[in-house]
């Protein structure tokens, strides 16, 4: 069996201002896991047009969600960040899955039927498709390994089908079948208005969500105003189940402090939710105000994020031009 060198990639949309949930559930991993493995971080434009975009607002969001990457950590000169469409070889080999993948593969997946609704017969094919760009995305650098939160996780598996797909097709051994690696407490952060739905820049409520550029009074006003419970906060984590946001507020606090829920729940049970709340807004502040700055300083030059992505680009199409070529003379084409 081909033994495949570990390399992790990873990807964010440039859909407008990142927040806690994206820096918690991606975003702090990725700091993390640069110590570990090879790793590739992308801004994916071109999945952010599967629905309708500003183009002068999507330029901005994606140098933003650059600077972001820094402020948090990433480090751009020993890893690769680069801008999604600036590399060919992720639409290239995105066409060559699109006729290896199956209808029947992409009408299972539920993020579509999420976001399509009933109005499925007018929405964009790249809405359908996309899995098999973010499968493209992954193989295009035979990545090992991909970060992801539970409600990525279909996807990936649609891209280790597709990889096991090519493989069979053509009689050969070339991709691999990428790795979830799934990290803390806040993989998936809810919104602060109701605990049963994802953290989201859509949301029409500023108070669902943290940004990682809001002010220190505007982060402890979110977290005062959250909903959560009359009760007292319970005990156990079994206790939580029932209590959507006192669970989402423990999460956060916890992946906040690296430690894990029940060790949090151990210091707060019986416990006010003001107190709680108290401690998670000093706790934000404390994660999020260098960020802040440093987001502010790198979008006040942009000329040097631009020279970031133009780098990475360089360094991502070294390695996946190569990988297009094969593939390239395996279907047949060279």
């Amino acid at each position: 069996m081909t033994k495949f060198q570990e390399r992790v990639f990873s990807g964010v949309q440039p859909t407008g201002t990142l927040h806690l949930g994206n820096y918690l559930g991606a975003i702090k991993n990725f700091v993390e896991l640069q110590n570990k493995y090879n790793c590739i971080y992308c801004v994916v434009d071109q999945h952010a047009i599967t629905v309708e975009q500003n183009p002068v607002e999507l330029r901005s969001n994606i140098l933003e969600v650059l600077a972001s990457f820094i402020a948090a950590g990433v480090d751009y000169k020993k890893q690769i960040i680069f801008q999604q469409s600036s590399v060919a070889a992720h639409s290239q080999l995105a066409w060559v899955f699109n006729c290896v993948s199956r209808i029947g593969w992409l009408n299972r997946m539920t993020q579509f039927k999420d976001k399509a609704g009933k109005n499925r017969e007018n929405v964009s094919v790249g809405l359908m498709v996309y899995p098999n760009l973010m499968a493209a995305d992954i193989l295009a650098y035979l990545a090992t390994h991909v970060p992801v939160g539970d409600d990525q996780k279909q996807h990936l598996e649609l891209s280790r089908d597709i990889a096991q797909k090519f493989n069979n097709d053509f009689g050969v051994n070339y991709f691999p079948q990428p790795e979830p690696l799934i990290y803390g407490n806040a993989t998936r952060v809810m919104s602060l208005r109701d605990g049963t739905k994802k953290m989201s820049k859509s949301d029409p409520s500023d108070f669902s969500r943290i940004l990682l550029t809001d002010e220190d009074e505007s982060i402890a006003s979110k977290i005062k105003k959250a909903k959560s419970d009359s009760e007292l906060i319970p005990e156990s984590s079994k206790d939580l189940q029932d209590k959507p946001e006192c669970l989402n507020l423990i999460n956060i606090l916890s992946a906040c402090l690296n430690q894990s829920v029940d060790k949090t729940l151990q210091n707060y049970s019986g416990k006010e939710y003001s107190l709680l709340k108290k401690d998670l807004a000093e706790s934000l502040i404390q994660i999020i105000k260098p960020m802040r700055t440093e987001i502010k300083n790198l979008l006040n030059n942009k000329d040097e994020l631009d020279a970031i992505l133009k780098d990475g680009t360089q360094k991502a199409t070294n390695i996946a031009n190569p990988i297009i070529e094969d593939v390239y003379k395996i279907v047949g084409f060279k």
